[in-house]
Protein backbone atom coordinates (compact mmCIF):
# COMPACT_ATOMS: atom_id res chain seq x y z
CA UNK A 1 0.00 0.00 0.00
CA UNK A 2 1.43 3.49 -1.00
CA UNK A 3 2.41 5.78 1.97
CA UNK A 4 0.40 8.86 2.38
CA UNK A 5 1.59 12.40 2.97
CA UNK A 6 -0.42 13.37 5.98
CA UNK A 7 0.30 17.10 4.96
CA UNK A 8 -2.95 16.40 1.97
CA UNK A 9 -6.03 15.26 3.32
CA UNK A 10 -6.23 11.32 2.59
CA UNK A 11 -9.75 10.20 1.13
CA UNK A 12 -10.91 6.89 0.32
CA UNK A 13 -13.26 6.91 -2.59
CA UNK A 14 -15.38 3.82 -2.92
CA UNK A 15 -16.70 3.00 -6.19
CA UNK A 16 -19.73 1.08 -6.48
CA UNK A 17 -21.10 -1.20 -9.66
CA UNK A 18 -23.31 1.46 -12.00
CA UNK A 19 -22.98 2.99 -15.17
CA UNK A 20 -22.32 6.44 -13.34
CA UNK A 21 -19.38 4.92 -12.18
CA UNK A 22 -17.39 6.98 -15.33
CA UNK A 23 -18.57 9.84 -13.46
CA UNK A 24 -16.29 9.09 -10.72
CA UNK A 25 -13.39 9.78 -12.69
CA UNK A 26 -14.46 13.53 -12.44
CA UNK A 27 -15.28 13.65 -8.75
CA UNK A 28 -11.27 11.67 -8.40
CA UNK A 29 -9.96 14.33 -10.58
CA UNK A 30 -11.38 16.71 -8.60
CA UNK A 31 -9.74 16.06 -5.42
CA UNK A 32 -6.49 15.16 -6.54
CA UNK A 33 -5.97 18.18 -8.26
CA UNK A 34 -7.06 20.17 -5.16
CA UNK A 35 -4.18 18.72 -2.84
CA UNK A 36 -6.05 15.20 -1.77
CA UNK A 37 -4.35 12.04 -1.61
CA UNK A 38 -6.97 9.99 -2.94
CA UNK A 39 -6.92 5.90 -2.62
CA UNK A 40 -9.82 4.42 -4.89
CA UNK A 41 -11.30 1.28 -3.59
CA UNK A 42 -14.09 -0.07 -6.48
CA UNK A 43 -16.12 -3.14 -6.08
CA UNK A 44 -15.31 -6.12 -7.70
CA UNK A 45 -18.16 -5.28 -10.23
CA UNK A 46 -17.59 -1.61 -10.59
CA UNK A 47 -14.17 -2.59 -12.47
CA UNK A 48 -16.48 -4.09 -15.48
CA UNK A 49 -17.19 -0.34 -15.65
CA UNK A 50 -13.95 1.04 -15.35
CA UNK A 51 -10.90 -0.61 -14.81
CA UNK A 52 -7.79 -0.62 -12.74
CA UNK A 53 -5.64 1.21 -14.88
CA UNK A 54 -8.12 3.98 -15.02
CA UNK A 55 -7.94 4.29 -11.40
CA UNK A 56 -4.56 4.06 -10.74
CA UNK A 57 -3.47 6.33 -13.26
CA UNK A 58 -6.02 8.91 -12.14
CA UNK A 59 -5.20 8.22 -8.40
CA UNK A 60 -1.63 7.86 -8.55
CA UNK A 61 -2.14 5.17 -5.88
CA UNK A 62 -2.67 1.16 -6.04
CA UNK A 63 -5.92 -0.29 -6.93
CA UNK A 64 -7.79 -3.42 -5.60
CA UNK A 65 -11.24 -4.89 -4.81
CA UNK A 66 -9.61 -7.82 -2.96
CA UNK A 67 -8.80 -8.28 1.03
CA UNK A 68 -6.09 -10.66 -0.27
CA UNK A 69 -3.73 -8.25 -2.26
CA UNK A 70 -0.40 -7.31 0.15
CA UNK A 71 -1.85 -9.28 3.03
CA UNK A 72 0.86 -7.76 5.15
CA UNK A 73 0.11 -4.14 4.89
CA UNK A 74 -3.78 -5.19 6.35
CA UNK A 75 -5.41 -2.76 3.86
CA UNK A 76 -8.70 -4.34 4.92
CA UNK A 77 -7.87 -2.48 8.05
CA UNK A 78 -5.68 0.19 7.24
CA UNK A 79 -7.14 1.73 4.53
CA UNK A 80 -10.33 2.71 7.10
CA UNK A 81 -7.96 3.86 9.76
CA UNK A 82 -5.70 6.39 7.63
CA UNK A 83 -8.98 8.33 5.84
CA UNK A 84 -10.00 11.73 6.94
CA UNK A 85 -13.20 11.28 4.38
CA UNK A 86 -14.99 8.16 2.80
CA UNK A 87 -17.26 8.47 0.11
CA UNK A 88 -18.79 6.07 -1.86
CA UNK A 89 -19.84 7.31 -5.05
CA UNK A 90 -21.71 5.78 -7.10
CA UNK A 91 -23.57 4.20 -4.12
CA UNK A 92 -25.68 1.75 -5.20
CA UNK A 93 -28.97 -0.12 -3.50
CA UNK A 94 -26.27 -3.18 -3.05
CA UNK A 95 -23.88 -1.05 -1.46
CA UNK A 96 -26.20 0.68 1.09
CA UNK A 97 -27.96 -2.53 2.06
CA UNK A 98 -24.06 -3.87 3.11
CA UNK A 99 -23.36 -0.91 4.59
CA UNK A 100 -26.13 -1.05 6.84
CA UNK A 101 -26.09 -4.39 7.53
CA UNK A 102 -22.57 -4.36 8.53
CA UNK A 103 -21.41 -7.15 5.76
CA UNK A 104 -17.51 -6.99 4.75
CA UNK A 105 -17.19 -9.33 1.60
CA UNK A 106 -14.64 -7.13 -0.11
CA UNK A 107 -12.41 -4.61 0.60
CA UNK A 108 -14.76 -1.32 0.09
CA UNK A 109 -17.07 -2.97 3.10
CA UNK A 110 -14.39 -3.80 4.83
CA UNK A 111 -12.91 -0.28 4.60
CA UNK A 112 -16.44 1.36 5.72
CA UNK A 113 -16.46 -0.69 8.76
CA UNK A 114 -13.17 0.38 10.01
CA UNK A 115 -13.34 4.19 9.08
CA UNK A 116 -13.34 6.18 11.76
CA UNK A 117 -14.03 9.54 9.64
CA UNK A 118 -16.78 11.22 7.89
CA UNK A 119 -18.40 8.91 5.29
CA UNK A 120 -20.63 10.17 2.60
CA UNK A 121 -22.41 7.51 0.39
CA UNK A 122 -23.71 9.39 -2.89
CA UNK A 123 -26.06 7.24 -3.97
CA UNK A 124 -27.31 6.55 -8.10
CA UNK A 125 -30.08 3.32 -9.38
CA UNK A 126 -32.94 3.43 -10.77
CA UNK A 127 -36.35 5.28 -9.13
CA UNK A 128 -37.88 1.92 -8.00
CA UNK A 129 -34.42 0.74 -6.47
CA UNK A 130 -34.35 4.37 -4.43
CA UNK A 131 -37.93 4.31 -3.52
CA UNK A 132 -38.28 0.53 -2.21
CA UNK A 133 -38.66 0.41 1.77
CA UNK A 134 -36.05 -1.54 1.97
CA UNK A 135 -33.10 0.95 0.64
CA UNK A 136 -34.95 3.68 2.56
CA UNK A 137 -34.66 1.44 5.69
CA UNK A 138 -31.45 1.31 4.82
CA UNK A 139 -30.56 4.63 3.91
CA UNK A 140 -32.39 5.71 7.30
CA UNK A 141 -30.23 3.31 9.37
CA UNK A 142 -27.11 5.21 7.49
CA UNK A 143 -27.91 8.25 8.61
CA UNK A 144 -28.81 7.21 12.27
CA UNK A 145 -25.15 6.11 12.76
CA UNK A 146 -24.05 9.04 11.03
CA UNK A 147 -23.39 8.33 7.98
CA UNK A 148 -23.99 11.45 5.29
CA UNK A 149 -26.44 9.76 2.11
CA UNK A 150 -27.09 12.65 -0.31
CA UNK A 151 -30.56 12.01 -1.84
CA UNK A 152 -29.94 11.37 -5.53
CA UNK A 153 -30.48 13.49 -8.49
CA UNK A 154 -33.22 13.74 -10.73
CA UNK A 155 -32.67 14.02 -14.38
CA UNK A 156 -32.07 10.60 -17.27
CA UNK A 157 -31.04 7.38 -15.62
CA UNK A 158 -29.72 4.48 -17.73
CA UNK A 159 -32.03 4.09 -21.16
CA UNK A 160 -34.73 5.98 -21.41
CA UNK A 161 -35.99 6.42 -18.15
CA UNK A 162 -36.02 9.64 -16.23
CA UNK A 163 -36.66 10.18 -12.59
CA UNK A 164 -34.90 10.50 -9.03
CA UNK A 165 -31.97 8.38 -8.76
CA UNK A 166 -29.08 9.79 -10.55
CA UNK A 167 -25.65 10.74 -9.30
CA UNK A 168 -25.56 14.10 -8.33
CA UNK A 169 -23.05 16.33 -10.28
CA UNK A 170 -19.51 15.44 -9.37
CA UNK A 171 -18.23 18.90 -8.94
CA UNK A 172 -21.64 19.12 -6.43
CA UNK A 173 -20.57 15.77 -4.71
CA UNK A 174 -17.38 17.38 -4.25
CA UNK A 175 -18.33 20.70 -2.60
CA UNK A 176 -19.95 18.59 -0.26
CA UNK A 177 -16.98 16.76 0.70
CA UNK A 178 -14.91 19.60 1.09
CA UNK A 179 -17.75 21.05 3.30
CA UNK A 180 -17.45 17.85 5.85
CA UNK A 181 -13.94 17.84 5.43
CA UNK A 182 -13.56 21.54 6.93
CA UNK A 183 -14.44 20.28 10.11
CA UNK A 184 -17.96 21.41 10.97
CA UNK A 185 -19.63 20.07 13.57
CA UNK A 186 -23.15 17.94 12.31
CA UNK A 187 -25.49 20.69 14.56
CA UNK A 188 -27.69 20.64 11.69
CA UNK A 189 -28.82 16.59 11.66
CA UNK A 190 -32.21 15.95 11.88
CA UNK A 191 -33.19 19.48 11.05
CA UNK A 192 -35.31 20.74 8.23
CA UNK A 193 -34.48 23.97 6.88
CA UNK A 194 -36.10 25.87 3.52
CA UNK A 195 -33.83 28.25 1.48
CA UNK A 196 -34.74 30.57 -1.60
CA UNK A 197 -31.89 31.43 -3.73
CA UNK A 198 -31.97 33.15 -7.36
CA UNK A 199 -34.08 36.09 -8.53
CA UNK A 200 -37.65 35.94 -9.38
CA UNK A 201 -39.00 37.14 -13.10
CA UNK A 202 -42.39 38.69 -13.27
CA UNK A 203 -43.53 38.34 -17.00
CA UNK A 204 -44.71 41.36 -19.15
CA UNK A 205 -45.56 39.24 -22.40
CA UNK A 206 -44.42 35.24 -23.26
CA UNK A 207 -40.98 36.97 -24.33
CA UNK A 208 -40.20 39.50 -21.86
CA UNK A 209 -40.07 39.73 -18.21
CA UNK A 210 -39.16 42.06 -15.27
CA UNK A 211 -36.12 40.60 -13.31
CA UNK A 212 -33.22 41.05 -11.59
CA UNK A 213 -29.14 40.36 -11.51
CA UNK A 214 -29.25 37.63 -8.99
CA UNK A 215 -27.49 34.31 -9.84
CA UNK A 216 -28.55 32.08 -7.15
CA UNK A 217 -24.86 31.33 -5.52
CA UNK A 218 -24.92 32.65 -2.19
CA UNK A 219 -28.38 30.19 -1.89
CA UNK A 220 -27.12 27.51 -3.26
CA UNK A 221 -24.01 27.69 -1.14
CA UNK A 222 -26.29 28.02 2.19
CA UNK A 223 -27.65 24.51 0.82
CA UNK A 224 -24.32 23.24 0.14
CA UNK A 225 -23.47 24.00 4.13
CA UNK A 226 -26.57 23.30 5.71
CA UNK A 227 -26.53 19.48 3.96
CA UNK A 228 -23.18 18.97 5.00
CA UNK A 229 -23.95 19.81 8.36
CA UNK A 230 -26.96 16.97 8.64
CA UNK A 231 -29.60 19.31 7.69
CA UNK A 232 -32.66 17.77 4.90
CA UNK A 233 -32.56 20.88 2.58
CA UNK A 234 -35.41 22.01 0.11
CA UNK A 235 -34.40 24.63 -2.01
CA UNK A 236 -36.90 26.97 -3.86
CA UNK A 237 -34.48 28.19 -6.81
CA UNK A 238 -35.98 31.04 -8.73
CA UNK A 239 -34.28 31.24 -12.46
CA UNK A 240 -31.13 29.76 -11.21
CA UNK A 241 -28.47 28.35 -14.10
CA UNK A 242 -26.88 25.98 -11.77
CA UNK A 243 -26.13 22.24 -11.12
CA UNK A 244 -28.56 20.85 -8.13
CA UNK A 245 -25.94 21.05 -5.29
CA UNK A 246 -25.69 17.44 -3.38
CA UNK A 247 -27.93 16.73 -0.52
CA UNK A 248 -30.57 19.10 -1.58
CA UNK A 249 -34.01 18.91 -2.72
CA UNK A 250 -34.98 21.62 -5.86
CA UNK A 251 -37.83 23.30 -6.32
CA UNK A 252 -37.77 25.49 -9.19
CA UNK A 253 -40.31 28.53 -9.70
CA UNK A 254 -40.50 31.97 -11.84
CA UNK A 255 -42.25 34.54 -10.22
CA UNK A 256 -42.92 35.50 -6.98
CA UNK A 257 -46.38 34.19 -6.54
CA UNK A 258 -44.54 30.80 -7.24
CA UNK A 259 -41.65 30.96 -5.37
CA UNK A 260 -44.13 32.03 -1.98
CA UNK A 261 -46.42 29.12 -2.98
CA UNK A 262 -43.25 26.66 -3.28
CA UNK A 263 -41.83 28.00 0.22
CA UNK A 264 -44.80 28.25 2.28
CA UNK A 265 -45.44 24.15 1.50
CA UNK A 266 -41.84 23.39 1.71
CA UNK A 267 -41.86 25.38 5.06
CA UNK A 268 -44.83 23.72 7.08
CA UNK A 269 -42.37 21.05 8.60
CA UNK A 270 -39.49 23.19 8.56
CA UNK A 271 -37.23 24.30 11.63
CA UNK A 272 -35.59 26.95 9.86
CA UNK A 273 -36.43 29.01 6.89
CA UNK A 274 -33.14 31.19 5.17
CA UNK A 275 -34.94 33.90 2.30
CA UNK A 276 -32.15 34.39 0.42
CA UNK A 277 -33.79 34.61 -3.30
CA UNK A 278 -33.60 38.41 -4.48
CA UNK A 279 -37.34 38.61 -4.56
CA UNK A 280 -39.04 41.36 -7.13
CA UNK A 281 -41.04 44.32 -5.26
CA UNK A 282 -43.19 44.57 -8.01
CA UNK A 283 -45.17 42.56 -11.08
CA UNK A 284 -46.57 43.61 -14.38
CA UNK A 285 -50.91 44.81 -13.68
CA UNK A 286 -51.33 42.80 -16.56
CA UNK A 287 -49.95 40.58 -18.63
CA UNK A 288 -50.00 40.31 -22.56
CA UNK A 289 -50.75 36.96 -23.94
CA UNK A 290 -48.74 37.52 -26.74
CA UNK A 291 -45.29 39.20 -27.77
CA UNK A 292 -45.19 43.59 -27.27
CA UNK A 293 -44.58 44.59 -30.86
CA UNK A 294 -42.10 47.28 -31.40
CA UNK A 295 -44.58 50.28 -33.58
CA UNK A 296 -43.55 53.88 -34.39
CA UNK A 297 -45.69 54.81 -31.40
CA UNK A 298 -44.65 55.00 -27.98
CA UNK A 299 -45.10 52.53 -25.37
CA UNK A 300 -47.58 51.88 -23.37
CA UNK A 301 -46.66 52.54 -20.12
CA UNK A 302 -46.42 49.94 -17.81
CA UNK A 303 -48.39 49.50 -14.19
CA UNK A 304 -47.09 47.65 -11.50
CA UNK A 305 -48.49 46.39 -8.29
CA UNK A 306 -46.86 45.13 -5.25
CA UNK A 307 -45.89 41.65 -4.95
CA UNK A 308 -46.42 40.12 -1.55
CA UNK A 309 -43.57 40.50 0.90
CA UNK A 310 -42.70 36.54 1.55
CA UNK A 311 -40.18 37.32 4.46
CA UNK A 312 -43.07 39.54 6.76
CA UNK A 313 -45.51 37.12 6.34
CA UNK A 314 -44.09 34.26 6.90
CA UNK A 315 -42.71 36.50 10.37
CA UNK A 316 -46.78 37.46 10.83
CA UNK A 317 -47.61 34.36 10.65
CA UNK A 318 -45.54 33.20 12.89
CA UNK A 319 -45.96 35.99 15.43
CA UNK A 320 -50.22 35.41 15.12
CA UNK A 321 -50.09 31.39 15.50
CA UNK A 322 -50.42 30.51 12.24
CA UNK A 323 -48.98 28.13 9.98
CA UNK A 324 -46.14 27.48 8.62
CA UNK A 325 -44.20 28.90 11.91
CA UNK A 326 -40.43 27.98 11.44
CA UNK A 327 -38.61 28.37 14.85
CA UNK A 328 -35.51 30.57 12.88
CA UNK A 329 -36.86 33.07 10.38
CA UNK A 330 -33.57 34.37 8.26
CA UNK A 331 -33.91 37.14 5.57
CA UNK A 332 -31.43 38.91 3.39
CA UNK A 333 -31.25 42.73 2.04
CA UNK A 334 -29.18 43.42 -0.57
CA UNK A 335 -28.36 47.37 -0.46
CA UNK A 336 -26.48 49.69 -2.61
CA UNK A 337 -26.49 52.53 0.08
CA UNK A 338 -26.85 53.05 3.46
CA UNK A 339 -26.57 49.47 4.19
CA UNK A 340 -26.89 49.15 7.93
CA UNK A 341 -29.64 51.75 8.51
CA UNK A 342 -31.97 50.67 5.65
CA UNK A 343 -31.03 47.05 6.96
CA UNK A 344 -32.06 47.86 10.65
CA UNK A 345 -34.91 49.55 9.56
CA UNK A 346 -36.02 46.25 7.23
CA UNK A 347 -35.58 43.72 10.57
CA UNK A 348 -37.82 46.27 12.52
CA UNK A 349 -40.24 45.84 9.79
CA UNK A 350 -40.23 42.69 8.70
CA UNK A 351 -39.74 40.81 12.22
CA UNK A 352 -37.74 38.01 11.46
CA UNK A 353 -34.63 36.79 13.55
CA UNK A 354 -31.87 37.31 11.42
CA UNK A 355 -31.21 39.72 8.24
CA UNK A 356 -28.13 39.32 6.08
CA UNK A 357 -27.33 42.79 5.16
CA UNK A 358 -24.88 43.19 1.88
CA UNK A 359 -23.87 45.57 -0.35
CA UNK A 360 -24.54 44.77 -4.37
CA UNK A 361 -23.66 46.82 -7.31
CA UNK A 362 -20.78 47.04 -10.01
CA UNK A 363 -18.61 43.97 -8.79
CA UNK A 364 -20.23 43.08 -5.86
CA UNK A 365 -22.66 40.32 -4.75
CA UNK A 366 -24.38 39.24 -7.45
CA UNK A 367 -22.45 37.00 -9.95
CA UNK A 368 -19.60 36.45 -7.74
CA UNK A 369 -17.66 33.92 -6.04
CA UNK A 370 -17.20 36.10 -2.79
CA UNK A 371 -19.24 38.00 -0.45
CA UNK A 372 -19.40 40.44 2.71
CA UNK A 373 -22.28 41.20 4.65
CA UNK A 374 -23.40 42.17 8.21
CA UNK A 375 -25.85 39.86 10.13
CA UNK A 376 -28.42 41.76 12.10
CA UNK A 377 -29.67 39.74 15.23
CA UNK A 378 -33.22 40.47 16.71
CA UNK A 379 -32.10 41.72 20.27
CA UNK A 380 -28.50 41.36 20.22
CA UNK A 381 -25.23 42.50 18.46
CA UNK A 382 -24.19 42.74 14.90
CA UNK A 383 -21.86 39.93 13.54
CA UNK A 384 -19.43 41.11 10.67
CA UNK A 385 -18.76 38.78 7.87
CA UNK A 386 -15.20 39.63 6.14
CA UNK A 387 -15.10 39.20 2.00
CA UNK A 388 -14.33 35.96 1.58
CA UNK A 389 -15.99 32.49 -0.21
CA UNK A 390 -20.32 32.80 0.05
CA UNK A 391 -19.85 28.86 1.81
CA UNK A 392 -17.99 30.51 4.38
CA UNK A 393 -20.70 33.33 4.62
CA UNK A 394 -22.91 30.79 5.03
CA UNK A 395 -21.20 29.01 7.55
CA UNK A 396 -21.23 31.70 9.59
CA UNK A 397 -25.24 32.20 9.26
CA UNK A 398 -25.58 28.55 9.86
CA UNK A 399 -23.47 29.17 12.87
CA UNK A 400 -25.90 32.06 14.05
CA UNK A 401 -29.13 29.77 13.36
CA UNK A 402 -28.23 26.56 15.19
CA UNK A 403 -27.89 28.03 18.79
CA UNK A 404 -31.25 28.97 18.08
CA UNK A 405 -33.00 25.83 17.13
CA UNK A 406 -34.69 24.00 20.66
Amino acid sequence: MASHDRARPSVVLGVGAGIAAYKACELLRLFTESGHDVRVVPTRDALRFVGEPTWAALSGNPVTSEVWDSVHEVPHVRIGQGADLVVVAPATADILARAANGLAGDLLTNTLLTARCPVVFAPAMHTEMWEHPATRANVATLRERGSLVIDPAVGRLTGADTGRGRLPDPAQIFEFCRSVLAGRERDLAGRRVVISAGGTREALDPVRYIGNRSSGLQGYALARTAAARGAEVTLVAANVALPDPAGATVVRVESALDLRAAVFEAAENADAVVMAAAVADFRPTARSGSKIKKTSADPEPVHLTKNPDILAELCERRRNGGKPAPEVIAGFAAETDDVLANGRAKLARKGCDLLVVNQVGEGLAFGTPDNAAVVLVAGGEPVEIPRGPKEALADVVWDLIAPRLS
